[in-house]
């Protein structure tokens, strides 16, 4: 068997394989910790196995039992990111082919990576403690001992003990309650997903939720405060959800249910199966920022059915991902809509490229992560650049609909299952046998290897940017004595996408003066828009400008929301404010323990504040 290791676990997955996990978990706010016992069903894949790693990170390992007998074990040294390796010495040898089940009761550090929790005063209802998890990438280690790669699937039963007044969710089907047998003051929420997937999709919310019913297969679930206004914004989630099995095959998770989580949360979305994690930043009001749930359904595919084998292959899960969102889209919005969505795609990777540097080799497609933390290199890269590579196989291949057919037949080949980048070339070129030597003119090396922007840039179709970049010309080019030609109605015509547009062209450019800023805000009013995307390219430009009016509001922005696509540069554009950037840095101190980890180590970073404490405030 060929022996492939993953740069960021320290489990063999060469040697054995875990195929199932039994959950019990009771979830303590007032000391923040989870009292867990894990039971892994493992699969040896060599004779004579004898000894098991497991990742762990930060965990207090109590006791190791292999088949109800107790087991020895050992913790070994601490790596900065990849935590602790735990090796278990099973009382017999294993058979290739042989089951064991390991059994391992832990506690949880209260300063695990993977988990947020919420005092009640950052949550909407004030009254009630929070508690949310995010495994992706490498942190479900920190709640589970586990073999913790994404080229590992097994399937899941939990058992959740939470107080009274909270309920529990996870990514699973949710599988009935009751009270705690151990405590009449705690229910036990049951949870089983039948359905094989890594461990970073393991998930799991406790809070004062509640739910509605939006579609045969779906409810909303948030804090009460939120519940209504979700189940409007996301009342398309079906009509998604039958446009996305049209494109890619049947759903295979059962349910599809989103939570709207507290502000902290940092990502726009998060495909746990069966539970969606949105932002509440997408609450617009106007359904405008429905593509990123498109894009999470569209993870129930690629991600979480094909899954990448390691997060060197991420562009696997992200790239496809995003051209089926951006497929669903088309089906939906038209072909314009979708050549409108890529030209902004290729402006975020710009935007990522000249963050990282044109020469950062995390800018390849492929990165090496030997000894790289894989939530530094995080970016829009595997996204948009993954995307801008299918995009230029579909314009070589035949257009949407053959290419389509290829991401389908390449979705139901590799279903449940992990791959690499070789796996996925290999089977394009099978499936395009007869348009090999189309393929072969494509410079691989360059695209999937080379840091930078792509070698080619696909000609999207400008229809509707048209308008966006009309405008945003009329604005550089203005003179004083011009700006008196601007009116309210030169962005009421333009779609909230367009007006988002029109921002990101002039974040592209060279700063406006400020006089053009304190025009546009007087004749567009943008300061009282509550659409995130636009308030964020706005207070962004707004602060290169230097307005000085604007530095309090992109740091409000900053810190009332802590979703990383918004906080991170918010924070850069201050920092980078000569005059305000102790004020940025004075400002990240005053929030950083209310905000989510691997946000605030990321911040911290950026603003080249020291990463463990608050030194050089």
């Amino acid at each position: 068997m060929v022996s492939m290791s993953d740069p960021c676990s320290f489990s063999s997955f060469s040697r054995c394989l875990t195929k199932h996990l039994n959950l019990q978990l009771r979830v303590f706010f007032e000391r923040h910790v989870i009292k867990g016992k894990v039971e892994l069903t493992v699969e040896a894949l060599e004779d004579r196995f004898s000894v098991l790693t497991l990742d762990t990170k930060d965990l207090n390992v109590v006791s190791v039992a292999v088949n109800q007998q107790p087991a020895r074990f050992a913790l070994g040294a601490k790596h900065s990111f990849k935590g602790t390796p735990l090796d278990i010495t099973l009382p017999f040898d294993l058979s290739r082919g042989q089951h064991v089940i390991v059994e391992v009761t832990y506690e949880t550090s209260p300063s695990a990576s993977a988990l947020q929790w919420l005092n009640p005063e950052q949550t909407a209802g004030k009254k009630q403690p929070y508690l949310f998890s995010q495994c992706q990438a490498h942190h479900c280690r920190s709640m589970i001992p586990c073999q913790d790669s994404p080229s590992i699937k097994h399937t899941y039963y939990a058992q959740v003990s939470v107080p009274k007044d909270l309920v529990a969710v996870m990514s699973a089907v949710r599988d009935g309650q009751e009270v705690d047998p151990q405590d009449s003051s705690r229910i036990i929420y049951r949870f089983r997903q039948p359905v094989a997937m890594p461990s970073y999709l393991i998930a799991i919310v406790v809070g004062a939720l509640e739910s509605r019913q939006i579609g045969p297969r779906s409810r909303v679930w948030s804090e009460k405060e939120f519940v209504d206004k979700a189940a409007f914004e996301f009342s398309e989630t079906e009509t998604m959800l039958k446009t996305a099995e049209d494109l890619a095959g049947p759903y295979v998770w059962g349910q599809y249910d989103i939570l709207v989580l507290p502000p902290s949360f940092p990502y726009g979305g998060m495909e746990n199966p069966c539970l969606t994690f949105a932002t509440p930043t997408l609450l617009a009001g106007d359904k405008s920022l429905s593509n990123v749930i498109a894009h999470e359904i569209s993870h129930s595919w690629t991600g979480n059915l094909v899954t990448n084998k390691t997060w060197e292959h991420f562009w696997l899960n992200e790239g496809h991902t995003v051209y089926l969102e951006r497929m669903i889209g088309r089906s939906m919005q038209g072909e314009p809509f979708r050549q409108f969505k890529a030209m902004g795609g290729w402006k975020d990777l710009q935007d990522s490229v000249n963050t990282f540097g044109a020469n950062n080799r995390l800018t390849n497609l492929v990165p090496s992560l030997q000894d790289v933390d894989p939530d530094d290199a995080f970016s829009s890269v595997p996204y948009e650049k993954g995307f801008a590579l299918l995009y230029h196989l579909e314009e070589l291949m035949g257009g949407p609909e053959v290419f389509m057919g290829f991401v389908k037949s390449y979705i139901q080949l590799f279903a449940y299952s992990s791959v690499t980048t070789d796996d996925w070339k290999n089977y394009l070129f099978t499936y395009f046998k007869d348009k090999v030597d189309v393929l072969n003119q494509v410079d691989w090396n360059a695209w999937m290897f080379t840091p930078g922007m792509p070698p080619v840039k696909p000609q999207y179709d400008t229809t509707l940017a048209d308008a966006c970049i009309a405008l945003s010309q009329r604005w550089i080019k203005a003179k004083d004595q011009d700006l008196s030609s601007f009116m309210e109605s030169d962005v009421k015509t333009l779609s909230s996408h367009q007006v988002i547009e029109f921002l990101s062209l002039l974040l592209h450019e060279d700063p406006l003066p400020l006089t053009h800023m304190k025009k546009m805000q007087e004749v567009y009013n943008l300061n009282t828009c509550t659409n995130s995307e636009i308030r964020f390219r706005w207070l962004k430009l707004c602060v290169r400008s230097k307005w000085e009016e604007a530095v309090p509001l992109a740091l409000k922005m900053a810190t009332e929301q802590g979703r990383m696509k918004f906080t991170r540069p918010l924070f850069r554009e201050v920092f980078n404010f000569e005059k305000y950037r102790d004020e940025s840095v004075r400002t990240f101190a005053a929030h950083r323990s209310a905000m989510h980890p691997v946000t605030s180590g990321l911040v911290a970073k950026d603003l080249k504040v020291d990463a463990g404490s608050t030194a050089g405030v």
